[in-house]
């Protein structure tokens, strides 16, 4: 299985090299990290660590996540899955290999569940958990398929991927791909990941105005798809 790992970065020269380290590199072809218009040392430090290393300075998570869609696309040679993970070190990159065991027993997406698996105190914030709990609440209700986490740690096929035409650049992206495998037919599972605090301040459950905009996007996308 020929594997890819997106890893979205916005200001994390403190965090980004010891995610990329701690990737299980003989489960994985290449490490990608796209630097979202970062003003810090995150490409540099991303480079040392010896990922390969895109920008694109549109500001918005999607728009960095379908950067590394396109730069892959691109390629000569194939890609069978790809693995994305957040740059600010809160999950554990070692995980990793759980959820590629679930995508070897045909599972198109597995999400790392955050929810299922244990949280360091103060990992995740009130809004978080609050806003995790109505939204795969929302998907239950309206689509009739269960999640526990909207969590950013996910694999998914390439084929997949290809297949739902990810368009979100912004907050709604998780739950976009979420909800388009729902609506298909593919499989999907979850699995127990373990969760800690980021390095560093999160640039939207560490503000109000983040938070907000975070959770009117889930909102309104989970009604989108509808």
């Amino acid at each position: 299985m020929k594997v890819r790992v997106i890893i979205p970065a916005y200001n994390e020269e403190n965090a980004v090299a010891k995610v990329i380290k701690e990737i299980p590199l003989s489960h994985v072809n290449e490490v990608i990290v796209v630097n979202n218009n970062s003003n810090d040392n995150t490409e540099a430090n991303a480079l040392e660590a010896g990922a390969t290393v895109l920008r694109e300075e549109r500001q918005g998570y999607g728009y960095a996540c379908l950067k590394g869609i396109d730069y892959v696309r691109n390629l000569d040679e194939s890609t069978d899955t790809i693995v994305f993970i957040d740059a600010d070190y809160s999950d554990y990159p070692e995980e990793m290999i759980l959820l590629l065991n679930e995508v070897e027993k045909g599972n198109d997406l597995v999400i790392g569940s955050r929810s299922l698996g244990l949280k360091e105190k103060g990992s995740m914030t009130p809004q978080q958990i609050f806003g995790n709990w109505l939204a795969t609440g929302l998907i239950k209700l309206f689509y009739r398929k269960k999640f526990s986490d909207l969590g950013p740690f996910r694999a998914i096929t390439w084929n997949c991927l290809e297949e739902i035409k990810m368009q979100d650049t912004t907050y709604g992206w998780t739950v976009e791909m979420q909800l388009k495998v729902a609506k298909g037919d593919y499989a999907f599972t979850e699995v127990p990941v373990n969760y800690r605090k980021r390095v560093g301040k999160s640039k939207i459950s560490g503000t109000l105005k983040g938070t907000v905009l975070a959770g009117y996007k889930i909102i309104t996308t989970i009604f989108k798809y509808l």
